[in-house]
């Protein structure tokens, strides 16, 4: 959808036009849930997210006087949701369920959608090890590709900052995955795999 009709959609909500927010919804929810899922980990809190994030937007649309772009409004509300799910989560350190639920309806899950980007298990697993503040810095660059200054705004702290973090974010990522690939390598060299098999 156009920036202009996006504009003339956010309007058209802030005046109560329910239908003008749905199309919002709906245009922005792909990207949105790929956020949330990239920064909580799961499905499952993502959705969660989400559906907060939308709701926070909806209510605080009468507030949203346009000096930032509304993604840029909508990412920095899904951040603060996203960092709240994590915080209380992390506090309550409950067992998660290993049995996830199968949902067919590929709707439900618009990061299929985006095949051009792929994550390796390791990537994810070193991305989900980040701490919440270097991973959405990560995120938000590497994968919604915005600059710095962006980042900066939407996470409430200078550009300069937001290349500090990518700096640190990035060089824990690769740490988390050269330490990943040597336990494999370990496990699946030809000597490891004669001794486990010399027993």
């Amino acid at each position: 959808m156009p920036s202009e009709e996006i504009r003339a959609d956010v309007d058209a909500a802030r005046a109560g036009d329910d239908a003008a927010f749905a199309r919002l919804v709906e245009e922005t929810y792909a990207d949105i849930f790929l956020l949330a899922a990239r920064l909580t980990g799961n499905h499952h809190d993502a959705f969660d997210v989400v559906q907060d994030a939308y709701l926070r937007a909806y209510k605080g649309l009468i507030d949203f006087r346009g000096e930032a772009r509304f993604t840029t409004w909508l990412h920095r509300i899904t951040l603060n949701c996203a960092n709240t799910l994590i915080k209380n989560r992390d506090r309550l350190q409950c067992d998660q369920i290993n049995d996830d639920v199968v949902d067919t309806i590929p709707d439900h899950y618009p990061e299929r959608r985006l095949t051009d980007i792929e994550f390796s298990t390791e990537l994810v697993e070193a991305l989900e090890g980040l701490p919440p503040n270097l991973r959405a810095t990560v995120v938000l660059r590497d994968i919604f590709d915005l600059p710095h200054s962006e980042i900066g705004t939407q996470l409430g702290i200078s550009a300069t900052a937001a290349k500090v973090r990518l700096h640190r974010g990035r060089k824990r990522l690769r740490a988390a995955m050269e330490s990943s690939q040597e336990v494999v390598n370990k496990y699946t060299t030809d000597d490891a795999y004669e001794a486990r098999h010399a027993m």
